[in-house]
């Protein structure tokens, strides 16, 4: 709910005194309902607040407490307060009023460093223990919130962001050579894995699931959380299970509704958005509030191209969950005048480094223009579902089925998924065994072509980044799906990215994403229960779709061939700008400035195929995501050089 900073003297004596305000100053590009200082000798402690849930209206931050020799100044929503509030027997008059901030401090009065552990929601902070002499800060598990820091011999500062931290030192900014490797060279969405690291070589981030320990004597970090896979949840019938999963995810989506704004929620057509919205919108019922929903859809001249079962068009599935699920006020946006190419600087000035997501990102900012204009202080998503709530792959589930020579129960699910998807038994029998056996079908397909590389072969050679992806990337070719999805749950850099974008937004618009499908007691609810409930009868996710039975409309809740995808209208929205683009885009293959960092060569040849009239399918190409993020890092060059 803030932008939270300080600086620490590592040495003995005062701190500049000019050093504070001058991050503070940096700060207030961001709306805020109020701002704090707090100072001692040797530690400044700043924040920025916005005042989100009903409990922070009004409150000290940073908040000293005297009596318990601590000192706070927290970014937070915890979301396990009742449970934290019989541990730490908090009387029963102080619960309704009590801000997160207070609650951690009474963790961590309780549990020290081990304070995290026992937390359940967003969060960074840093704590002052006056007795021990120590700063201790932490972030939460999947890095919904963000914990920058910058350290020299003599002072360790820290902030909510980058760009103050950078204001602490004269000189220019140093980049960062491996995590630009790094950014290059990975073909996926996900952030790098040195988590440590930043864009920028003076400026280290606290990764996911991690704490901090800063003293005189130096500064120490913790792994504090890693996911272990439970005990398998035994109970006694489907009906059990559907009944469990409706109440931990319920309590999920209840707790993240805490605002003393309108609540809001991102609708697709989909399960997962659709089944958070059902939940949020009879709760808020309850208290005679309606549910505030943003959809995005394709411009209105868009035509549409041929993507298989993929809908571009969600609107038809997105109308029956409103009038299913009812207490609504839904947005239909389509954003006409805004495409990807025309936000990248707004995109650069709001994550402070390049980034992937360029197809989807003039919705993304769109949804939450529109939702802080409707006084929306939380807003819902389930962008986690896949892996936890609706999760149940029909294909991966037979692959198990036949590595573990279960015949009986793989020829009847094969057959009922084959008839399901209107598929023929000898391809879904392909399928399957080529998920089984994938070294086989690597075998049977021969060499396949190097994919088209955006770094440079010389900075990729010189930073020995293809070396270090290539382990990864084959680590994870040997894996199967389950066996992924661990690795999704127990690699903070698997969902980084994601949070670096969410806090950065709402501090731009005083709108929090809150997924509740990323919840900790979700995760570890649906890590515990036995594969068999995730497809059942040839249904995949069944899970899910039995349990929203009622709460969702069949043609949503049994939909098994039709899924929505956003974004594929972005060619068709850059035609307007495409000699623009076209010409900046040769401008950065001649520019000297990304001569060392990227493939001039291999671009060129991408802007060749792409041509000057292209195809709106082209979309979702390797050419245009290659020259597209080329062109995201060109911008971030020039702006920091």
């Amino acid at each position: 709910m803030s932008a939270i900073a300080g600086i620490y003297s590592m040495q003995h004596g005062p701190l500049d005194p000019k050093l504070g305000p001058r991050l503070m100053r940096q700060l207030q590009r961001y709306p805020a309902d109020d701002t704090g200082c707090w100072q001692t000798e040797g530690l400044f402690l700043g924040c920025r607040s916005q005042w989100i849930t009903p409990q922070s209206v009004g409150e000290v931050m940073p908040y000293a407490d005297p009596l318990r020799g601590l000192a706070i100044v927290a970014d937070a929503i915890i979301d396990n307060r009742s449970e934290l509030f019989g541990q730490l027997q908090v009387v029963r008059e102080d619960r309704a009023s009590m801000p997160d901030s207070l609650l951690i401090l009474l963790a961590y009065e309780k549990w020290g460093e081990q304070a995290p552990v026992h937390l359940v929601g967003d969060f960074a902070f840093m704590i002052w223990d006056y007795t021990r002499q120590q700063l201790f800060g932490a972030r939460d598990f999947s890095g919904n919130r963000t914990l920058y820091f910058r350290r020299t011999g003599r002072q360790f500062a820290f902030c909510t962001v980058m760009h103050p931290l950078l204001t602490l030192t004269e000189g220019g900014q140093g980049l960062n050579e491996a995590w630009i490797s790094e950014f290059l060279a990975s073909q996926g969405r996900t952030d790098v894995v040195d988590l440590f690291s930043t864009v920028h070589q003076d400026v280290e981030q606290l990764p996911p699931a991690h704490s901090v320990t800063v003293s005189k004597k130096g500064v120490s970090f913790s792994r504090y959380y890693t996911f272990e896979i439970p005990q398998p949840l035994r109970l006694r019938s489907n009906g059990e299970y559907e009944e469990a999963l409706r109440e931990v995810f319920g309590r999920a989506v209840r707790d993240r509704l805490r605002t003393h704004h309108a609540a809001g929620a991102n609708l697709s057509g989909g399960l997962d958005s659709g089944s958070v919205v059902s939940f949020a919108a009879e709760e808020l019922r309850r208290t005679g509030k309606p549910l505030y929903t943003f959809s995005s859809y394709p411009l209105d001249n868009f035509t549409g191209f041929k993507l298989g079962q993929r809908v571009t068009d969600e609107r038809p599935y997105i109308r029956e969950i409103i009038d299913h699920v009812g207490n609504i006020e839904p947005s239909f946006l389509n954003f006409p005048d805004r495409s990807s190419y025309g936000e990248i600087d707004e995109w650069l000035e709001i994550m402070e480094m390049p980034y992937k997501f360029i197809e989807n990102s003039y919705w993304l900012k769109g949804i939450y223009e529109q939702a802080h204009s409707q006084g929306v202080g939380v807003l819902l998503s389930g962008q986690r579902g896949n892996w936890s709530v609706s999760w149940g792959p029909a294909l991966d589930y037979q692959a198990k089925l036949l590595r573990e020579l279960r015949w009986l129960s793989f020829y009847r699910e094969n057959k009922l998924y084959s008839r399901t998807m209107g598929v023929s038994r000898k391809r879904m029998l392909k399928l399957a065994g080529r998920k089984a056996f994938p070294a086989l079908g690597q075998l049977a397909g021969g060499r396949q072509e190097a994919p088209l590389e955006l770094i440079h072969p010389e900075f990729a050679r010189r930073t020995g980044v293809l070396e270090r992806l290539s382990e990864q990337e084959s680590m994870l070719a040997t894996r199967t799906v389950y066996e992924i999805r661990r690795a999704h749950f127990q690699q903070p850099h698997v969902w980084n990215v994601n949070g670096i974008a969410a806090t950065k937004l709402s501090l731009k618009y005083k709108v929090w994403d809150r997924d509740p499908t990323n919840d900790l007691r979700v995760i570890n609810f649906c890590l515990s229960v036995p594969e068999e409930q995730y497809v059942q009868n040839g249904v995949d996710r069944s899970l899910i779709r039995r349990a929203m039975k009622g709460r969702l409309p069949d043609t949503v809740r049994l939909n098994q061939t039709r899924r929505g995808i956003q974004g594929a209208d972005g060619i068709t929205r850059m035609l307007p700008q495409w000699p623009k683009f076209l010409q900046e885009v040769q401008e950065m293959l001649r520019d000297p400035l990304t001569s060392s960092y990227l493939n001039h060569t291999g671009l060129a040849g991408c802007l060749d195929r792409l041509g000057s009239e292209p195809e709106p399918a082209l979309i979702f190409n390797t050419d245009f995501r290659l020259l597209t993020r080329g062109l995201v890092f060109y911008r971030f060059l020039k702006r920091v050089t």
